[in-house]
């Protein structure tokens, strides 16, 4: 059975411009790609969706998961196999005080040393058009699910 992840997309508005916050996911795999991400991440065994994309946006950021009305974005299939949900909140916060948790790793791999790094080490509010270039053509799918929703 493939894996399912929930996701919440923050957004906010700036006169006309809908912005989404996204994040980019620490570690050295990712250190120099400039892709970014909705915080997200896998359900919990009898989590429901947006208790999930609510806890996982916590996890990620540090930031308490806003209250508002959760817009629903459907569904999209990552190239992995794995389902990924995801909704829609209005919102504001400071992307520089990001808290994220953090992961070890062995590196330099084979070395026999553990380092510990960010899951998230970086997040930012875009416009939807600059996101949909920062983030994978699955992700992106969101956005324009979101302008149909919230515009």
């Amino acid at each position: 059975m493939a894996k399912r992840s929930a996701g919440l997309l923050l957004y906010r508005r700036r006169g006309a411009t809908l912005e989404v916050l996204l994040v980019h996911l620490g570690g050295p795999f990712w250190a120099k790609k400039d892709t970014w991400f909705l915080p997200k991440g896998e359900l919990a065994a009898g989590e429901g969706d947006l208790d999930g994309a609510r806890r996982e946006f916590h996890e990620e950021t540090g930031f308490e998961s806003p209250e508002g009305e959760a817009l629903p974005l459907g569904e999209i299939r990552l190239k992995s196999g794995k389902a990924v949900v995801a909704f829609a909140v209005e919102g504001d916060c400071d992307p520089a005080a990001l808290r994220s948790n953090s992961f070890e790793l062995e590196w330099p791999p084979r070395s026999g040393r553990r380092q510990g790094f960010p899951e998230v080490d970086r997040a930012a509010f875009f416009s939807l058009e600059a996101a949909a270039k920062k983030m994978s053509a699955a992700e992106a799918e969101f956005l324009e699910r979101l302008r149909r929703v919230a515009e």
